[in-house]
């Protein structure tokens, strides 16, 4: 099922891309545009966790890091192969998992999660991530990051040639394109929202049910969550848009409300969850 809504994903970019390249330049525009979706598509499946990684400039850690000791014991819990494991230099504590499949995946943490959590409330963090990987979350949600940000990048492309008034065509039909044009820079980031919207709330749900279970206790996700969510409102994070569906907590979180098209559902929803999760399993 996940593979088939990443085949999606990657289909209606394509034909998304086509339909706007025919109004920038027509035939010819629709041809490069078709050749650059395949390039997206393609760099989108087999490279955008290593894309990802490197636009955070994470570091991987060896087996002698305590943050690498601690996935190692969680991954036996949970019967997955053993991911890489990343550290991020960035104060807000933070954490995403990535890659194609449980076979290719990383788990990268910033230090400010390193710095903020306990033992316990990592172990939550990282059974959270490791979810994700389980419940093969990975691979749309990364493929997911390059759509939003190639979407971006023609909602670039179709504000300049309404600008500069690319088309050559009649006068009535070029105003008609230039319109489409303006409606396309307009309203394709808006788009993009909405595919990492649809992905991302009742994904982080589910990993929250199933990462509690892999770190034995649902308050230990809870507690670290509350951590989270108010250190996201004192450190600002170096991230984009494009890939804030992929941490465990918006890492904008501290700028603006969370509403309709937020990425994360109410993290005080998913803390309630937990604890309820916490009082039904030790009948607090």
């Amino acid at each position: 099922m996940k593979n088939i809504k990443t085949f999606l994903l990657l289909f209606f970019l394509s034909l998304f891309f086509m339909i706007i390249g025919n109004l920038i330049a027509g035939r010819s525009g629709m041809l490069f545009a078709l050749l650059f979706s395949l390039v997206t598509n393609f760099i989108s499946y087999w490279y955008s966790d290593k894309i990802i990684l490197k636009m955070y400039n994470a570091k991987e850690v060896d087996q002698s890091h305590d943050l690498y000791k601690i996935v190692s014991k969680l991954v036996s819990k949970a019967d997955l192969p053993m991911p890489k494991v990343y550290i991020i230099e960035q104060n807000q504590a933070n954490a995403f998992a990535t890659g194609r499949n449980p076979e290719n995946a990383a788990v990268a943490c910033t230090v400010g999660l390193l710095n903020t959590l306990d033992i316990n409330e990592l172990s939550g963090v990282i059974g959270h991530e490791l979810a994700h990987i389980n419940n093969r979350d990975i691979l749309i949600g990364t493929v997911a990051a390059s759509i939003a940000g190639a979407i971006a990048y023609l909602a670039n492309i179709a504000r300049w040639s309404a600008f500069l008034g690319t088309n050559r065509r009649s006068s009535r039909e070029e105003n008609n394109n230039t319109f489409i044009l303006i409606l396309t820079a307009i309203f394709a980031p808006l788009a993009a929202g909405i595919i990492q919207m649809s992905i991302s709330r009742t994904r982080e749900y589910k990993a929250d049910e199933l990462g509690a279970k892999y770190c034995g206790n649902p308050l230990y996700l809870a507690n670290a969550l509350k951590k989270l969510e108010l250190g996201a409102y004192r450190n600002k994070m170096k991230a984009t848009e494009a890939t804030s569906h992929m941490f465990i907590i918006n890492p904008f979180t501290g700028l603006k409300n969370i509403n309709l098209f937020s990425t994360h559902p109410s993290t005080q929803d998913r803390i309630l969850r937990l604890e309820k999760m916490a009082k039904v399993q030790y009948d607090y």
